[in-house]
């Protein structure tokens, strides 16, 4: 395997998951009856340019389906950050009005255009999964359903369209051209507009033990030094960087065309030095990391196991995609976590990939009154709580596995 990025060989495995089904593929009730495909997920770093990568053994195309299942607006706290950021940093600091272009690349269901559209600013979304499209439709938000990259840049711009800025919230990653899709946002931007990207940060990944947030689908992920060497080769310079609490810290890294006017934020360089004087720039820095996740693992596990033997009854809350890397490679399945809850009905009456463990509709928790309503997605692990804070009448524990297993 070669990086996707510099094309030299890949030496160092950063971590191996095993065999895993793609963490959002669903299983409808019938497919239980049929094999389930299972792809290698193993973790390498790149020595020279230390991008860490999985190989794309699952097309994009083939995971980013018509039948899509995670839509943005079922999180409401994801919501209100899109709220924020459109309200409180982009319209202001990019003084956008009616005159101005607002493009979002993978605009899912609508949950961040929908606060640009409401403060008359032009907009258009960029969704190539036709489920969540078409929610983004009801919203009366312009979508052109297809892949960004550079072509469809080309197009756009011969049509009319180039952006003020852009926006792209946890899609770098889900990408396996890179050069090609940050070579779509240089044709898309104006002279002087500004692309603006969040992405988890991977140095909080290792810092955190955050192994659940890999999955097929994920195809790179994206450090400040590893970004800013690609964004440098296809035209584009880092000029500001923030960092973010959203799925366990993120950056939210700017960017603009190489020959504009924009000056580069000294915060650059005080995140450079953040991620350099934690070795990152050293292939040291990515070995070692499956000894942190095996002991997750034990942990997790014997902690099911435990309560199962007490007699415990054991539900889960949230059907998200990090939720089902954790299980799958855990070997956790339906005798150890009865069902799952979820708010979208897109997913109520499915099956989790790999463990089969059934989802139903959230009020199976008032129904069955598990006794330990373990929560994969940690990351809105307050607003999950907050939903369920009536399941306390009957005292239950409410668990998660990661960083480290904890009960509140």
């Amino acid at each position: 395997m070669k990086c996707r990025f510099c094309k030299t060989e890949l030496e160092t495995v950063f971590c191996d998951l095993g065999h895993q089904p793609p963490s959002n593929s669903y299983l409808k009730p019938a497919e239980l009856k049929e094999a389930e495909v299972f792809y290698p997920l193993k973790v390498w770093a790149c020595h020279e340019c230390f991008l860490v990568q999985i190989d794309e053994f699952k097309s994009h195309k083939d995971i980013f389906s018509k039948d899509y299942a995670y839509f943005s607006s079922y999180i409401k706290s994801w919501v209100e950050h899109a709220k924020n950021y459109v309200e409180k940093t982009a319209i202001p600091k990019f003084e956008l009005d009616k005159n101005s272009m607002f493009i979002e690349v993978a605009a899912n269901d609508g949950w961040l255009l929908q606060h640009v559209k409401a403060n008359d600013i032009p907009c258009l979304g960029i969704e190539p999964t036709a489920s969540t499209a078409a929610a983004a439709r009801e919203k009366g938000i312009e979508i052109k359903e297809i892949f960004f990259g550079e072509e469809t840049a080309k197009q756009l711009v011969k049509e009319g369209i180039q952006a003020d800025t852009t926006m792209a919230v946890n899609v770098l990653g889900h990408v396996p051209d890179l050069v090609d899709f940050l070579t779509g946002f240089q044709i898309i931007l104006k002279p002087e507009g500004v692309a603006v990207f969040e992405i988890p940060h991977f140095l909080r990944l290792v810092q955190d033990n955050l192994f659940d947030t890999i999955y097929h689908e994920h195809f790179s992920y994206i450090s400040l030094i590893s970004i800013e060497k690609i964004a440098e080769s296809c035209g584009l310079k880092v000029i500001e960087m923030e960092s973010l609490n959203t799925h366990g810290g993120s950056m939210r890294i700017y960017l603009a065309r190489t020959e504009s006017k924009h000056v580069r934020n000294q915060n650059v360089d005080q995140f450079l030095q953040l991620e350099l004087d934690a070795g990152m720039d050293k292939i040291e820095f990515y070995q070692n990391f499956q000894d942190n996740i095996n002991k997750i693992h034990i942990n997790f596990v014997s902690y099911l196991i435990e309560q199962k033997k007490l007699g415990k009854k054991i539900a889960a809350y949230g059907a998200a995609a990090k939720g089902n890397t954790l299980l799958n490679y855990c070997g956790v399945k339906s005798n150890l976590i009865d069902f799952i809850c979820d708010i979208s009905p897109h997913k109520q009456g499915m099956f989790l990939p790999g463990s089969h463990i059934p989802i139903l509709h959230p009020d199976a928790i008032k129904e069955q009154k598990p006794d330990i309503i373990f929560i994969p997605a940690w990351n809105v692990f307050d607003e999950i709580t907050k939903q369920l804070s009536f399941a306390k009448e009957w005292d239950t524990k409410f668990v998660v596995a990661m960083p480290e297993l904890r009960e509140s």
